[in-house]
């Protein structure tokens, strides 16, 4: 049967009759095209434009693929042209190896592991101020290896490889003009931060926090603190002072960087006073307004200004491979967050999935709204700069117009985003009818994507690749990815990535087409230890018998294959969620919400919305009597706001008489999903007529903010 349009579909979309009637012959001509691929080539080349509404190019999209057979996989909205594949990192490096495709890049990097980080090493020009003896040391266990073994160096110094005078940050303050500062100018003034840290009596492998928004100084600070031989210490801006608090305990802290106040969509919010309030060790604290700290600080407490070294070189400080430059947080299924040290070797994985699977070369202008609290902060920093790239940083919030500008303005090739953060911008439209032609290739990591989310993010630089990206802190980066030289379908995987590889596993251990995900280690970037939990506990111990002899380690995602060797991720396994790319344990927001009045006892789950994307905050609650449904939901999310993060938002809130529990005792936060989401499955109206009669709103319904 013939796939074709009508003029009335096209006006329905939005289109004006004239423009429908101009369009509707040409979309059709494509149309009758037998190959769905190639219909859709050809309309989202020559037909569909950024500035046509999205729903058009939804119509077009479904018609195109209308007799498409799922068994091929999810259908592609994005092809390689081949002057472009060609000239990708990828391709260079197949090329060098003599082979023919990527599969076969693949397979080659996971069979021979040290020779693929070997040649990553070489391609990056990592900086070593002593040669490693061996590439990895193996004799304890793949579970533990030693990367470069016998090389001394300082990581920090491979982010300054570019020529001085190129672009090392593109950012723009709130309310400010952009500025640019160069890779000479980064080097001194993280130079001045190291010998500054030096001057006051800090070491080598002292802890030394961050707690303030992602900002040119910020960089600096990091690898300043980095130069120095000390470790960076990350932590979210948005944190209560509880939370941080626990975090600079974790790493025994020794100093804090911070911010005066937190500038936001026109609002200042108190950052230091949060800090001051965690019992914070000596802070030292920038304007967010320069040249003066609008805040009266503690005793003790210091200005950037004072702080700062007038000497503006410093000679890095050599360190082993295996010494920590960074702790970042990432939360279990215990109330107490894995505090997860990155060591020398970790950037390099930032950077090697930043060179072959985003395709970052040094011209590319990369930007990536996050925060030195997640580890896209510091893959950003590592990821640009290692590979010679411009960092592009925006310092307001990215949900308006004001960041699209900055996009257009700066000129950005290469824009990460949070799923959450795209259906924002497709319920407001704000991103609409602006030049992202400079656009390359898109990113998304954080949580899980939904393909219409996706298609939209794609229309609005007129066709480039989403990278969906999918990894974790003590990854360092991506297991599973996909490629700038591949078919890009909206949210789809189409690899694991280089230097690793994944097993899919039922609940019996048999490798199932829909199962928990385990890695195959060794890969630079896997953590080997954790401060404050048994590592191999975490990672290793009850999984699965190993094929090949090689030990299986927990990841806790749940991936499903589809066709053609693609995946989709499902989400957590366990009982840690993900909400708005911040990993949080259920335990944690559990332990908050006790402190409100007349909460008995509360369970915390993250459920995927009916039609895919981001995961949402349910909480089901055991209550006392006295307790107003209607106001609980409220007092529930003030809590979480004040106490926790205020980023996380509650989806729904539903009360309960009890809790599932098992025989010892623990809840059965799975049945409650299961539950849940069978409410909607089986009756979408039956759910959301639950959860309106309890206080809350049905998932589907929930805006994201």
């Amino acid at each position: 049967m013939a796939k074709r349009t009508t003029l009335d579909q096209l006006i329905a979309c939005g289109l004006e009759e004239p423009a429908a009637a101009k369009l509707l012959p040409r979309a059709n001509e494509i149309l009758a095209s037998p190959s769905p691929s190639e219909c859709w080539k050809k309309l989202s080349r020559e037909v569909l434009k950024p500035g046509h509404p999205f729903r058009l190019h939804k119509l077009l999209f479904e018609t195109a693929y209308c007799d498409w057979d799922p068994a091929r996989g999810p259908a592609p909205a994005w092809f390689p042209e081949d002057g472009q594949a060609g000239n990708t990192n990828i391709a260079a490096l197949t090329r060098y190896l003599k082979l023919d495709s990527y599969p076969e890049l693949h397979a080659w990097s996971a069979a021979h592991r040290l020779r693929y980080w070997r040649l990553m090493i070489q391609r990056l020009g990592i900086r070593l101020r002593r040669p490693y003896t061996a590439i990895a040391d193996l004799s304890r266990g793949v579970e533990s290896p030693r990367w470069l073994a016998g090389a001394r160096l300082n990581i920090a110094e491979s982010c300054f490889q570019a020529a001085g005078d190129s672009p090392a940050i593109v950012y723009q303050p709130q309310g400010g003009p952009i500025s640019t500062m160069g890779y000479k100018e980064l080097l001194a003034l993280s130079s001045r931060v190291a010998n500054a840290l030096d001057d006051s009596g800090l070491s080598p492998g002292d802890a030394v926090a961050l707690c303030m928004p992602m900002t040119a100084e910020s960089a600096a600070v990091y690898l300043g603190i980095i130069q120095a031989g000390c470790v960076a210490v990350s932590i979210a801006d948005s944190f209560a002072p509880h939370e941080i608090d626990v975090r600079l305990r974790l790493a025994n802290a020794r100093a804090v960087f911070t911010q005066d106040t937190l500038p936001r969509l026109g609002a200042e919010l108190p950052l230091y006073a949060r800090v001051a309030a965690a019992h914070a060790p000596r802070a030292i604290v920038i304007p967010a307004h320069p040249p003066d700290v609008g805040v009266k600080l503690r005793p003790g407490d210091t200005t950037w200004e004072d702080f700062l070294s007038p000497l503006d070189r410093f000679d890095p400080r050599a360190r082993r491979p295996c010494d920590h430059i960074n702790i970042l947080f990432s939360s279990g299924t215990t109330g107490e967050p894995k505090a997860i040290p990155w060591n020398q070797t970790t950037p390099i994985k930032c950077a090697a999935d930043g060179h072959v699977h985003h395709d970052i070369h040094p011209e590319d202008v990369v930007a990536w709204p996050t925060n030195l609290g997640w580890m896209m902060g510091p893959w950003l920093i590592f990821a640009s700069l290692i590979n010679k790239a411009t960092m592009a940083l925006y310092y307001d919030a990215p949900t308006g117009r004001g960041f699209g500008r900055f996009v257009e303005e700066a000129r950005i090739s290469i824009l990460g985003v949070v799923p959450s953060l795209v259906r924002a911008w497709k319920e407001t439209g704000c991103m609409e009818g602006l030049d992202w032609s400079a656009i390359k290739a898109f990113s998304s990591t954080g949580e899980c994507s939904n393909p219409d989310d996706m298609l939209y993010l794609m229309s609005l630089a007129g066709y480039r690749p989403v990278v969906e990206y999918c990894g974790g802190t003590e990854i360092g980066g991506g297991y599973m990815t996909s490629t700038t030289v591949q078919p890009a379908a909206p949210s789809t995987f189409t690899t694991p990535a280089l230097g690793l590889d994944f097993a899919v596993l039922d609940s019996d251990g048999d490798s199932a087409d829909s199962g928990e995900l385990f890695l195959l280690p060794p890969s630079i970037g896997l953590s080997t230890e954790l401060l404050n939990k048994d590592h191999h506990e975490v990672y290793f111990a009850g999984t699965p018998p190993p094929p090949g002899n090689v030990p299986l380690r927990r990841h806790g995602d749940q991936v499903e294959r589809l066709g053609n060797n693609q995946y989709r991720a499902l989400g957590r396994a366990d009982d840690t969620m993900n909400l708005g790319g911040i990993k949080v344990s259920s335990a944690e927001i559990e332990r908050t919400l006790s402190s409100v009045r007349g909460i008995g006892e509360t369970a915390a789950i993250a459920v995927p919305p009916p039609q895919g994307g981001p995961s949402q905050l349910v909480v089901y609650a055991v209550v006392s009597g006295e307790v107003r449904a209607e106001c609980l939901e409220e007092s529930l999310q003030a809590a979480i706001r004040r106490d926790l993060n205020p980023l996380f938002r509650i989806c729904a809130v539903i009360i309960v008489e009890s809790l599932p529990r098992t025989a010892s005792g623990k809840v059965m936060r799975r049945i409650l999903r299961d539950e849940y989401c069978a409410g909607f499955k089986d009756s979408p109206g039956a759910g959301a007529d639950r959860d309106t009669q309890r206080g809350g709103r049905a998932a589907d319904d929930h805006p994201t903010r």
